[in-house]
């Protein structure tokens, strides 16, 4: 997209919070295009977008610490309206000449603001003199506001739980509005980009869709474009994107690196040939691929040999079909968040299999990433209105590596066709039951463990697999999906009947909080 895509842009300063990207979120969620930059570049990212508004993010860090993160002095300087969220607040405060104490106001959960004075931050939200609930997350508290600050809400530990300059549009809040636990929070933030900043809520997939089909003519022009298609629904949006943008000089390629789901590559092949006239090409390269991870047990290096080998098969197939000037994917904003690390945190690694920081050199082809400032839900946002059918946009997400990742310790085909059965028995029965939509993503997993049981007159020695399935919005967070017993207990029983290699079936029912890595 271009920089001037997004006239109302509200840019957000990471400083290391875990739910930033809910900021993000709830911003959106009031119709304004937000983007998330690390405080690191934040300067950088201030020129680049050119925001309307500016939001400071919670943070780890106490700036009562010698060289704590701090907002670019610009952010004060340019008389845009700003809002700080904990950390935020507290850095807000002390750049700005108040004090900030720390070591013995930590409080973490639910607490209780009560609303000293009205506020467009509060309008049609919170009246005065009425207590809300809200979240808390600080060891540090504000003691001391800079001129012309005034309290509008306190709680009992935090006496400036939200103070504001009225007159400077700066608003600060010792609680998180973004998270689900301040019921009202996403009101808040809705008052601030409306109300305060005045932005109008025009961020729609419609309007993105015209946006990006220029964008992508633009960077295009008459060269040729491959695409990676997985017959996921981020896959298959940013395809029809490109196809409405460029027609024929869009190729999609369908790779099949043997450790799909079972009979995957011959339905996405099926569906997608069905529905749309789009070159297509369907290539199996499982031998390579299972050849390259046979054994490997290291996760990391299962990320990057998958990644590596993808390369190899679109240069091959880029000259079969005349050459390509550009690759296409289905890069998507957490994608994005989760392959940079924005404060030396573990998400560097998260998303190493997709080729986000730009294509190895010898591969002479730029990317064009059409979703790349896309939340998952907005991406189904935008297949509707591309006409996508619900099959296509409701599909569970499924990583790039593929099961490769749901096998933790060596890769071999035996354990690769074990967990290709029992995934398939597991969606089965998700479908019959009718909660396949109520559900984000559900996959199973074949544990480095072996157990002893006994079926029927013997004695086996199999593996455990292991089911999750998760509610989500947009992938950034989630939770395990609520099965009663009696589901649980059909799908074990089916797959430890017709899965031979497995003897034992568990329910994973840990949650994913935002930056967290799963099975590997």
């Amino acid at each position: 997209m271009t920089e001037t895509a997004h006239p109302d842009t509200v840019l957000i300063i990471d400083f290391g919070s875990q739910v930033t990207q809910l900021i993000a979120r709830r911003v959106r969620e009031a119709g304004v295009y937000s983007e998330i930059v690390p405080f690191q570049s934040a300067e950088e990212g201030f020129h680049r977008l050119n925001p309307k508004a500016v939001i400071l993010s919670g943070g780890p860090a106490s700036t009562v610490e010698i060289d704590s993160p701090r907002a670019p002095q610009i952010v004060f300087d340019s008389g845009l309206p700003v809002l700080g969220i904990c950390y935020g607040q507290q850095t807000m405060c002390a750049q700005l000449g108040g004090a900030v104490e720390g070591g013995h106001h930590r409080e973490f959960g639910r607490a209780f603001v009560e609303i000293l004075k009205p506020s467009p931050l509060f309008d049609g939200v919170w009246d005065t003199g009425q207590k809300h609930q809200v979240w808390m997350s600080h060891g540090d508290r504000v003691t001391k506001l800079p001129d012309g600050f005034e309290v509008i809400a306190a709680s009992p530990n935090a006496p400036l739980a939200a103070t504001a300059d009225e007159a400077r549009q700066y608003y600060a809040v010792q609680f998180h509005p973004e998270v689900v636990h301040t019921p009202d929070g996403a009101r808040l933030l809705s008052n601030f980009v409306h109300k305060i900043a005045g932005l109008k809520g025009d961020w729609t997939m419609a309007a993105y869709k015209d946006q990006a089909i220029a964008a992508i003519r633009e960077q295009v022009g008459d060269g040729k474009v491959i695409c990676g298609l997985s017959g996921g629904v981020d896959s298959s949006v940013a395809a029809l994107l490109i196809h409405e943008a460029v027609g024929d000089q869009l190729t999609c390629i369908l790779v099949d690196h043997g450790v799909m789901r079972k009979d995957e590559a011959a339905e996405v092949v099926a569906m997608f040939r069905e529905h749309y006239n789009i070159p297509l090409v369907h290539v199996d390269a499982s031998d390579t691929f299972i050849g390259a991870l046979e054994g490997e047990a290291d996760p990391e290096k299962k990320r990057k040999t998958i990644g590596r080998l993808f390369i190899d098969v679109f240069q091959e197939e880029a000259k079969k079909v005349g050459g390509a000037d550009f690759l296409a994917q289905g890069t998507l904003y957490p994608d994005v968040i989760e392959s940079v690390s924005f404060t030396g945190g573990p998400s560097v690694t998260i998303k190493s299999h997709h080729n986000v920081g730009g294509l190895p050199e010898r591969m002479n082809m730029q990317l064009v990433e059409p979703l790349r400032e896309l939340f998952k839900d907005e991406v189904r946002e935008l297949g509707r209105e591309q006409g996508l059918p619900e099959s296509f946009i409701g599909r569970h997400p499924f990583p790039g590596p593929g099961l490769a990742i749901r096998l933790p310790g060596g890769v071999t085909r035996e354990k690769i066709r074990i967990l290709q059965e029992a995934d398939a028995i597991y969606l089965d029965e998700i479908r019959k039951a009718g909660l396949y939509d109520a559900i984000w993503q559900a996959f199973a997993v074949l544990l480095p463990v072996q157990t002893v049981g006994v079926m029927g007159d013997g004695r086996t020695y199999e593996f455990v697999c292991a089911l999750r399935a998760v509610t989500s919005v947009d992938g950034m967070t989630a939770d395990f999906y609520p099965f009663d017993m009696e589901f649980l207990g059909n799908a074990a029983t089916r797959i430890i009947n017709e899965v031979r290699g497995i003897n034992r079936v568990v329910y994973d029912v840990t949650s994913k909080p935002p930056g967290t890595i799963e099975w590997e």
